[in-house]
């Protein structure tokens, strides 16, 4: 099995965090690239605003989310990291992070989870159970708990 790129899809949450730093020790021995996404839902498609809103405010609410996401990428990739690059997309997580691993080849998706249960679950759904049931690649979903358990390689 030869792995060369893994996709790290974060929300700025624990879980995601964790799911960073297991990628990059996974990608160390295979000399693999890391690439790091984050994706800011579309205000209108997610139905924060109502259809009276005057539309430049939500221009400029996106603006200022996506511009966010791209200085906190970038604080959160350790100084002198090789081969992790970050990219801010717009859209439906779901399909952005299906879109970028079909786009880039991506080899692996390492993604945390919140291990939502019962209602939360059903109403709220889960980003990575739909990327796990629609990707061209394997999937790895962990939780933070389970990262800090994981002994690190010398």
């Amino acid at each position: 099995m030869l792995i060369s790129r893994i996709l790290v899809p974060t929300d700025f949450s624990a879980d995601a965090d964790a799911a960073f730093r297991y990628a990059s020790e996974l990608a160390r021995p295979f000399h693999a690239e890391v690439h790091v996404l984050h994706v800011v839902d579309n205000p209108l498609s997610a139905g924060m605003w109502s259809s009276d809103v005057y539309t430049a405010e939500i221009v400029g609410l996106q603006i200022d989310l996506v511009h966010d996401a791209e200085e906190r990428l970038a604080r959160s990739v350790p100084s002198g990291a090789e081969s992790v690059t970050t990219e801010v997309r717009t859209g439906s997580p779901t399909r952005q992070i299906l879109d970028t691993a079909r786009e880039r080849g991506i080899d692996l998706i390492v993604m945390g989870t919140h291990g939502r249960t019962g209602v939360a679950h059903v109403v709220m759904g889960s980003v990575a159970e739909r990327v796990l049931r629609q990707a061209p690649c394997p999937v790895l979903a962990m939780r933070a708990a389970v990262v800090a358990a994981i002994p690190k390689v010398a």
